[in-house]
């Protein structure tokens, strides 16, 4: 493929991505074919020689979109939003065709100074203390900054990692002599009972205990919880080292009282790492921003801009107060990567900052959507989902059928069918096989619930209307089978 022949199967693709947003609503939500139905259709092997473009874009109607769950849907209401935007899909062509592939400044200096920028802009709308900025409002550089990470995954894994580099730092000068793995053995760390499987799978990439606390009514982590755990596991010879914080979970997007537990961590000298995946957004509403207050006693937050900022994946965010404690615990710094502004310390290496070396040039979406859309713009993006979902909310509670177990929050409602748990699994299913509508299952103690999150870049009243209309009719079909 030459430039001119690429410039026209360009403009062919961006055509083909701009039908597929145009009409989505003709499609299926949820595919509906057999595990490994792809097999079939392609070949075992790979062509040995070239095939034509006509052919290649034949096969994506053909093969590849029977198997697509359709995240941009508007009858897509599993999980949390898939961010995508006009604006962040251009960023991503411009991404991939200026190719780099950035670990240190010189590497792509554009690359990391916008990162820099970007991410105190986005800081300062979301109003995070002062501390999470690289730079002060006067331009000096500071000891905090944010980076852009691959995952809320990946930056819970690095907020345990440097938490317990200083950890095992601090037991060694208490004990000298103590060897490294003598000490990571005496570390243990906290999350809730609704903490999201990053926390479990974090804590066992870096070989540290660790407890799920139980949570109050809300399915809240609370202050006196954490501080019973503390002074237990305290007297049992262990080091409390971490908080996994989450606003926002994942089940029912409940709020971990921030407020009581972040004085907990000071005063026994735990890092709080606050993962705010999905609601990290809404806090560029000042609506919504008091559920970020005592994000002032944390060491790092993290919220996925790629979720419901309008940005495709990846684009994790992620600040920290002192970026000299990811630095200590991830610098490894051969020689064919040293050159004379990292050697002088006058300029940021992302390298040092995360699990990979290489890394995209993410922050272009983002600034992209920040300048396309404006503040105002995404904020009435999310005001337009939670307004959605209390439609969706008050369908719910205007049928005799229905309960509500748990307060709404945000873009989530989480309702049941009045009855057992396997009646609501039975629906649920019944709601997913239809392929009209993609909802998730989760369980809440001892009742299995349906999550119905807001999700759909272009979703409106009407589409909540036609969501309602096909989960109420199924509701009833069951309803009226089982009283046959």
């Amino acid at each position: 493929m030459d430039v001119e022949e690429f410039r026209q199967r360009g403009k062919e693709m961006v055509d083909m991505v701009a039908d597929y947003y145009s009409n989505i609503r003709e499609r299926r939500v949820l595919p509906n074919i057999d595990p490994g139905y792809l097999s079939s259709l392609i070949p075992s092997d790979a062509p040995h020689e070239p095939e034509k473009w006509e052919d290649v874009v034949k096969d994506i109607e053909r093969a590849i979109m029977p198997g697509m769950t359709h995240w941009l849907h508007p009858q897509f209401h599993a999980y949390y939003p898939a961010g995508y935007s006009f604006p962040s899909i251009l960023a991503d062509i411009l991404c991939s065709g200026i190719p780099n592939v950035y670990f240190t400044w010189i590497a792509s200096p554009a690359a990391t100074e916008l990162e820099q920028i970007v991410l105190d802009w986005l800081a300062k709308a979301l109003n995070l203390p002062s501390d999470f900025l690289l730079k002060n409002e006067i331009g000096e550089v500071q000891q905090g900054g944010g980076v852009i990470q691959g995952s809320a995954s990946e930056a819970a894994l690095i907020a345990m990692l440097a938490a317990r580099n200083e950890a095992v730092k601090k037991l060694q000068s208490n004990c000298p002599g103590l060897k490294d793995h003598e000490a990571v053995g005496l570390l243990i760390a906290y999350g809730s009972d609704q903490a999201h499987s990053s926390f479990d799978k974090a804590a066992r990439i870096a070989g540290v205990k660790f407890r799920k606390l139980p949570t109050d009514e809300e399915f809240a982590l609370r202050g006196e919880a954490l501080e019973a755990a503390i002074k237990e596991d305290t007297q049992a010879g262990l080091h409390p080292f971490y908080l996994f914080a989450a606003l926002g979970t994942t089940s029912s997007c409940a709020f971990d009282k921030l407020p009581e537990l972040g004085p907990i961590c000071v005063k026994f000298g735990l890092w709080m790492h606050i993962d705010a995946a999905y609601a990290g957004s809404a806090f560029i509403c000042p609506e919504y921003r008091p559920l970020l207050n005592g994000v002032e006693f944390a060491e790092s937050f993290n919220f996925n801009a790629h979720k419901w900022l309008l940005t495709s994946f990846d684009c994790s965010c992620m600040w920290v107060k002192r970026r000299d404690s990811l630095i200590s615990a991830l610098n490894v710094d051969p020689a064919y990567l040293r050159n004379a502004a990292s050697e002088a310390g006058v300029v940021v290496d992302y390298r040092h900052w995360q699990i990979p070396l290489g890394r995209r040039f993410r922050s272009l979406k983002l600034w992209f959507v920040m300048r396309l859309y404006g503040i105002s713009g995404i904020q009435q993006f999310i005001r337009n989902h939670i307004e959605l979902a209390k439609r969706f909310e008050r369908f719910v509670q205007a049928s005799d059928r229905f309960e509500i177990p748990v307060k709404p929050a945000l873009g989530l409602v989480c309702f049941r069918l009045k009855g057992s748990n396997e009646l609501n699994k039975e629906f649920m299913k019944a709601i997913n096989d239809s392929g009209k509508v993609h909802l998730l299952g989760t369980q809440l103690r001892d009742q299995y619930v349906l999550r119905m999150a807001v999700a759909s870049e272009q979703a409106k009243e009407s589409d909540i209307d036609v969501t309602w209309k096909v989960i109420s009719s199924i509701a009833e079909a069951i309803m009226n089978k089982r009283n046959s």
